[in-house]
C-alpha cells in the first residue's frame, strides 16, 4: 500500500469530548486533514518538544527517546495503519543492529516520539479516505486552529513587567506546567518584537 506523509498541522480543544485536544495532522501535498482526538497529557508532551522547551525532568516520551538511544535503536517511522470504532492505531518502526521490528503504540504517543525523534509520520490512503477532512469541506481552518503549544484559553498577563514575566516562565517550567509557560514565553516575545 502506498503510504502518505502526515505532518502536524495544528492543535485545539477537542469540540466532541471534554477534556481532550485534537491534533490535526495534514498531508505533505494536499488538503486533507486527520483530526485525531489526544489527551491532554499528550497534547502536552507533543507541545513541549514542538516548542523547543526544555524541562527541568525528562517527560515520558524523553525518557523513552534516552532509552533508545542509549541501546542504539531508531524510530525510523510512524505509520497511523488502523482506523477501528473511531480510534486511530499505530505502528512505530524500529531498528536495531539492521533488524527491523513493529511496535504497537498508541497514535498520540507514536506522534510525540516522531518528533523526538525527528522521523517522518505517515498513513495509508484507505485511513484519509476514511477518516480524512478535504480542508475546503470542513470549518476546521488554519485561522481556527491554535499554534501547538497554545492549547488553553491565554491568560492576561498585561499587569506584569518583562521581568516578572520572566521569572513566571522559570517558575512555570520547574512546576513542568508547559502549557502556562509557552504562553508567557508568547507574551515575552509579543513584547520583545514590538519594542
Amino acid at each position: 500500500m502506498e503510504k502518505i506523509r502526515l505532518e502536524i498541522v495544528g492543535m485545539s480543544y477537542s469540540q466532541s469530548q471534554s477534556g481532550a485536544y485534537a491534533l490535526i495532522l495534514g498531508e505533505v501535498k494536499g488538503k486533507r486533514r486527520l483530526p485525531i482526538i489526544i489527551g491532554g497529557f499528550e497534547a502536552q508532551a507533543i507541545a513541549v518538544e514542538l516548542e523547543k522547551m526544555k524541562p527541568s525532568r525528562p517527560l515520558t516520551h524523553d525518557l523513552f527517546k534516552s532509552f533508545a538511544d542509549t541501546y542504539h535503536i531508531e524510530l525510523k517511522e510512524v505509520i497511523i495503519d488502523q482506523f477501528k470504532q473511531g480510534v486511530f492505531h499505530a505502528k512505530l518502526i524500529c531498528v536495531q543492529n539492521n533488524v527491523e521490528s513493529l511496535i504497537d503504540s498508541r497514535t498520540s504517543d507514536a506522534v510525540a516520539l516522531a518528533i523526538r525523534f525527528r522521523c517522518p509520520v505517515y498513513t495509508y490512503e484507505k485511513i484519509m479516505a476514511e477518516a480524512g477532512m478535504n480542508m475546503d469541506e470542513t470549518t476546521t481552518s488554519p485561522e481556527t486552529m491554535t499554534k501547538p503549544a497554545a492549547v488553553i484559553a491565554e491568560p492576561s498577563f498585561d499587569e506584569f513587567t518583562l521581568s516578572e514575566l520572566e521569572e513566571m516562565l522559570q517558575k512555570s517550567i520547574e512546576q513542568e506546567d508547559y502549557e502556562k509557560a509557552s504562553m508567557i514565553r508568547d507574551e515575552i516575545q509579543k513584547r520583545k518584537k514590538s519594542k
